[in-house]
């Protein structure tokens, strides 16, 4: 666990000391070499499931495909960040450089948790640098309304979470999760259970988020800098998924009556969110709402709590970690040529920038779950165990799977094909950096169709 953690600790000072010239190349390969020394976690061959095991931080196959994308991320946005970056002065660069690497930080600590209350700070500490980024580097002047939303939502959802687990605590005298699954279970009848039970959930579904706590979540992307983006939809909503499917285990036998309004809430939102990309004008936006979507999806899965369910959940969070994150490099390479993020001002880049425009159809078949990609794997896992919960959900599972087809499609069609308007005129070429960002957001994506064992998490 160190062995990544304290290279990921000493990147602070070694932003700090290297000379300017030589900062991001520096950092970069510094990064890479730490998600390099992460795939030793895949690795993991013991039969208790827990692995590299101190007290406090532990691996087990739920959390290592989450740590391993955290650590894939470090890199990537720092080659996203360099161009937009260039013009600010030096200090404020290698603030931000610190504030990535802290946040990595967190999230390693976060993902690697075996005491519940060390997971909760550090879900909660990962609020600080992500609300800076967004509040500080956000390109328009709403981002301070932004960085607002993002803030009281999330610490609205989660102070009662720190309640119910101080009550558990109280309750079993540990908040271990090495010893919580042998703690006898909780006899859960009264009203005030039913609470505790929301109280435990209702942070981890406002960080995924679920539709209707789901209004922080475009604000955040749309005003958010790229790196800031792109550590939104690949690992900080994937904070909430895990926990819930961490702190699921613990809920019995409640959720099966208590899970039905969120379940049909989950579903309903992938079908009102698809809507809402159909019609969307700004890129940014329509990206950010897919992932509350897909999240909806993953919501579904997880509180049916069968293991097809929590399987699919998890190659989805894995999969949708990397497609969400190589669109929103893509929606950023435009941005950076065009300066503005309406799609009917900047369509017909396939005749501009024909590379992208591969990129572009890559990620987009990925988003609208192009078999044999993960993608797809997650979303039928997820549809099946739904189906076997209700045949109901057939419908509506159904119905927004082709609707993310369509506004996948529509976000295709807008921006790369038809003829560009008169006005896009002497923009820049793509560069080796854009490409290379992209290939590392898809590659891992396609060698995963080899092999998805190693993101099946408990059931592999």
């Amino acid at each position: 666990m160190l062995k990544v953690l304290i290279p990921t600790i000493m990147l602070i000072p070694t932003t700090w000391l290297v000379s300017p010239k030589t900062l991001w190349p520096t950092t970069l390969a510094h990064g890479l070499i730490i998600a390099l020394i992460s795939f030793t976690w895949l690795n993991n061959a013991s039969e208790a499931g827990w692995t590299t095991m101190n007290h406090f931080m532990a691996l087990d196959p739920l959390s290592t495909p989450l740590l391993i994308l955290t650590c894939w991320l470090l890199p990537l946005m720092t080659l996203a960040s360099q161009n937009h970056m260039a013009l600010e002065p030096i200090n404020r660069q290698r603030i931000y450089i610190t504030l990535l690497t802290s946040l990595q930080i967190f999230l390693i600590m976060a993902f690697s948790a075996t005491e519940l209350i060390l997971f909760y700070i550090m879900f909660e500490a990962t609020l600080v640098p992500t609300l800076i980024l967004i509040t500080r580097w956000g390109n328009q002047a709403e981002r301070l309304n932004a960085g607002t939303y993002f803030l009281f939502y999330t610490l609205a959802g989660s102070l009662p979470l720190l309640v119910a687990l101080l009550l558990l605590q109280n309750t079993t005298g540990t908040l271990s999760f090495l010893t919580l699954s042998y703690s006898p279970a909780l006899p859960l009848t009264s009203t005030a259970d039913k609470l505790w039970w929301a109280g435990c959930l209702l942070a981890f579904l406002v960080k995924m988020p679920l539709y209707g706590m789901h209004l922080w979540l475009p604000k955040a992307h749309v005003e958010a800098p790229i790196a800031g983006s792109m550590v939104l939809a690949a690992v900080l909503l994937k904070l909430g998924g895990y926990g819930m499917m961490r702190v699921m285990t613990l809920l019995e036998p409640l959720t099966k009556e208590l899970s039905y309004p969120f379940i049909v809430l989950a579903l309903w939102g992938v079908i009102m969110t698809g809507s809402i990309c159909l019609r969307q004008t700004d890129l940014k936006s329509l990206i950010a709402y897919s992932s509350v979507g897909h999240m909806g999806l993953v919501a579904g899965g997880i509180l049916t709590q069968t293991p097809w369910g929590f399987t699919g959940a998890l190659i989805l969070m894995i999969a949708h970690g990397l497609t969400s994150s190589a669109l929103f490099c893509l929606a950023n390479t435009n941005y950076e040529r065009t300066h503005t993020r309406t799609m009917v001002l900047a369509r017909g880049m396939q005749m501009i920038l024909p590379l992208m425009a591969c990129w572009w159809l890559l990620a987009s078949l990925a988003n609208l779950a192009l078999p044999p990609l993960p993608n797809l794997m997650g979303e039928l896992m997820i549809i099946t165990s739904l189906f076997s919960w209700s045949w109901a959900s057939i419908i509506l599972t159904g119905a927004g799977a082709l609707i993310t087809a369509g506004y996948s499609l529509y976000m295709f069609l807008m921006t790369q094909r038809g003829s560009a308007p008169p006005h896009l005129i002497a923009l820049a070429p793509s560069h080796t950096r854009e490409h290379l960002l992209l290939a590392l957001h898809l590659l891992p994506l396609l060698l995963l169709i080899a092999k998805p064992a190693l993101i099946w998490g408990w059931t592999s």
